[in-house]
């Protein structure tokens, strides 16, 4: 791994990383584009913009595009720049998103754009031995796909109470991990890199919030419904974390209508009505699928078994009885949706969001109610966020550690 060149940076009230961050997001926003224009847009001066457009350039985070000169015919050419990116150029940021019955890996150029996945089956591996499993697997997947790029660090992200700052699962009941430095055995086994992680919920908004639609820098809620079940909350583009960053956690959120059992020994919650398990689970009970798999439903249902249709249909008719829930508490500007059946068929979306219009008190324009921007790819993808976040707020400091 190449290492990046070292920049000596002022202290004090850290104006210079606060500015190369307002460049490098503008850069994200709007690239390729001239310093004059980062300097309309970001209210910075054209001296400061020259002076962070040479920093990133040098930690090779930006390129500039000589190809691409900007002329008005007054004064110099104006070389615009852009993000350091390509299919075989520019850093990349591996990320691992670790699932109960499976990881998926990916690896990430700066924009967030997906370069490469790959699916890693946990069949019969043991909680305790899953992080050495998955590191194998993991090492041999930067390696077959990075092809000789700069590689940031990795960051992962999974389901249950997760504190990103020691980089520890608190608590993940399905996996069984309870206080495990996660980040700490991810990165000995990647031979030191920098490994962040955190809960899965909160890793999709921030992707949200960076790469996706401009109304997540307002406000979102997001609702992750798989396995597991739980939420995040952003605001203003900060996604909440709350004392001990055990925010999200909705499992046992009521939904109405629902009678389905809950281990806690309640009926009605979330998780236990909606879960990729619990559709599994009636799924097997209704002779639709052999084995409770929710992906073997979603299939069934696309090659045209009405019952598993019928069954995805009632578990996003209570997802979005949940959404209504979160919209009239919250009242965000965008409701991101992760579930399964609806990334892949935007019919059980449609399903969600008359469900929670039906309920809502607030909430009468369903567009808000949307499924993650990068599709399919959400989980590898917002792995690689938990890496590439934090470069985006101090791309100094994070590149140059």
């Amino acid at each position: 791994m190449t290492a990046a060149p070292r920049i000596a940076r002022t202290t004090g009230d850290g104006r210079r990383e606060a500015n190369a961050a307002t460049v490098l997001r503008t850069v994200l926003d709007h690239g390729p584009v001239a310093r004059r224009t980062i300097a309309e847009l970001s209210g910075l001066s054209p001296a400061a913009v020259s002076r962070q457009c040479t920093d990133l350039v040098r930690l090779g985070l930006v390129r500039e595009l000589p190809e691409l000169v900007e002329s008005i015919g007054v004064g110099r050419p104006q070389i615009p720049v852009d993000l350091h990116t390509g299919e075989t150029e520019g850093p990349v940021a591996g990320g691992v998103h670790i699932g109960v019955p499976g990881s998926t890996f990916g690896l990430l150029d700066l924009r967030g754009r997906l370069l490469a996945r790959s699916a890693f089956p946990h069949d019969g591996i043991a909680p305790g031995d899953l992080p050495h499993r998955i590191l194998g697997a993991l090492r041999t997947f930067l390696a077959d796909a990075n092809r000789g790029r700069r590689l940031l660090g990795v960051g992962a992200a999974l389901g249950g109470w997760v504190d990103p700052g020691p980089g520890t699962a608190v608590r993940h009941d399905a996996l069984g991990w309870h206080q495990r430095p996660l980040a700490a055995e991810l990165a000995r086994g990647l031979g030191g890199i920098d490994v962040r992680i955190d809960n899965h919920a909160r890793a999709i908004a921030q992707s949200e919030i960076l790469f996706g639609r401009p109304a997540a820098r307002r406000s979102l809620v997001h609702l992750f419904v798989g396995n597991v079940v739980d939420a995040a909350l952003g605001i203003a583009g900060v996604v909440h974390q709350g004392p001990g960053s055990g925010a999200g956690d909705v499992a046992h959120l009521p939904v109405p209508d629902s009678t389905a059992v809950c281990p806690c020994g309640r009926s009605g919650c979330l998780e236990a009505t909606a879960s990729n398990t619990a559709v599994g689970r009636t799924a097997v009970r209704r002779g639709i699928v052999p084995e409770p798999d929710a992906h073997l439903v979603v299939d069934a249902a696309a090659a045209g078994d009405r019952r598993a249709d019928r069954l995805l249909r009632e578990r996003a008719r209570s997802v979005g009885r949940a959404t209504a829930l979160l919209l009239d508490i919250l009242n965000p500007d965008l409701v991101v949706v992760t579930e399964h059946s609806s990334l892949v068929n935007p019919d059980y979306l449609e399903e969600i969001r008359g469900a929670a219009i039906d309920l809502s008190h607030v909430c009468r324009d369903p567009e808000r109610i949307v499924s993650p921007h990068a599709g399919t790819a959400v989980l590898p993808v917002a792995a690689g966020t938990v890496l590439l976040n934090p470069l985006f707020k101090s791309p100094l400091a994070t590149v140059d550690r």
